[in-house]
C-alpha cells in the first residue's frame, strides 16, 4: 500500500482545544497537497476554513467529546456544520444512554442526526473503550438501522482508542451499506496500514505527517 493510497482514507484531524487558525489554515493546506480524504475539524472553524479553501472536504464534530448533551443541540451543531459548509458529520453517541438500556434515545439521536445532516456523510462515534461486547454489537445494529454512513471506533479523547479486534467485530455485526472509520491512538504508519488491511474505510489521526516525505 502506497503512502497516498494511505493519504486517500485519511481524515486529517486537528481538534486539540488550544488550535489556533494558523494551525487549522496549516492543516487544510496540507490536506490539498497530499490529497487526504478530508480534514477533521473543531465546529468553530469550519465557516472561515470553507471560505479560505472551498475545494476541500470538511469533516467536524457533533456533540464531542462526551456524546451527552439533548439530542436537539446535536441537531442544531449538525444543521449549522452543514450549512457552514461541512460536507461529513462525526457524531458521538449518548453513551450514558446505551449504559442505561435505553437504546431507544440512542437510535432516535443518531436517526436526528442524520436527518438534520441529510447530504452529508454522517460518521457515528461509540466510543469503543467504554464499552463492552453486547453493548458494541447493539450499536452496530442501531448505526446501521440509522441509515448513518460509518461507525467510528473513538474519539481520541478518553481511556483508549482503536483497536484492530473491534474493527472485526464491526465487520461481522455492521450492515452492508455501512463503513468503519478507525480513530484514536493511530500514529504509525505500520497502524495505518493494518487499520486499513482490517476493513477500515477512513482512519482519523493527527499524524498523517509521518507519510508526507516519506517514500
Amino acid at each position: 500500500m502506497t503512502n497516498a493510497e494511505i493519504l486517500s482514507h485519511i481524515d486529517h484531524t486537528l481538534l486539540k482545544q488550544d488550535a489556533k487558525w494558523e494551525d487549522i489554515a496549516k492543516l487544510c493546506e496540507e490536506a490539498l497537497r497530499f490529497h487526504t480524504a478530508s480534514v477533521c475539524i473543531p465546529s468553530a472553524w469550519v465557516e472561515k476554513a470553507h471560505a479560505a479553501y472551498p475545494a476541500l472536504t470538511l469533516c467536524t464534530v457533533i456533540g464531542f467529546p462526551l456524546g451527552y448533551v439533548p439530542t436537539a443541540v446535536k441537531v442544531y451543531e449538525a444543521a449549522l456544520a452543514k450549512e457552514q459548509g461541512a460536507a461529513e458529520i462525526d457524531m458521538v453517541i449518548n453513551v450514558s444512554a446505551l449504559k442505561s438500556g435505553d437504546d431507544n434515545a440512542v437510535l432516535d439521536d443518531i436517526r436526528q442526526v442524520r436527518k438534520a445532516a441529510e447530504g452529508c456523510i454522517l460518521k457515528v462515534i461509540i466510543e469503543t473503550c467504554l464499552l463492552t461486547e453486547a453493548e458494541k454489537i447493539r450499536c452496530c445494529e442501531m448505526v446501521t438501522a440509522a441509515g448513518a454512513d460509518f461507525i467510528k471506533t473513538s474519539t481520541g479523547f478518553s481511556t483508549a482508542g482503536a483497536a484492530l479486534e473491534d474493527i472485526a467485530l464491526f465487520r461481522q455485526h455492521i450492515g452492508a451499506n455501512v463503513k468503519i472509520k478507525a480513530a484514536g491512538g493511530i500514529r504509525t504508519r505500520e497502524q495505518m496500514e493494518a487499520f486499513l488491511v482490517a476493513g477500515c474505510g477512513r482512519l482519523g489521526t493527527s499524524a498523517a505527517r509521518i507519510l508526507f516525505d516519506a517514500p
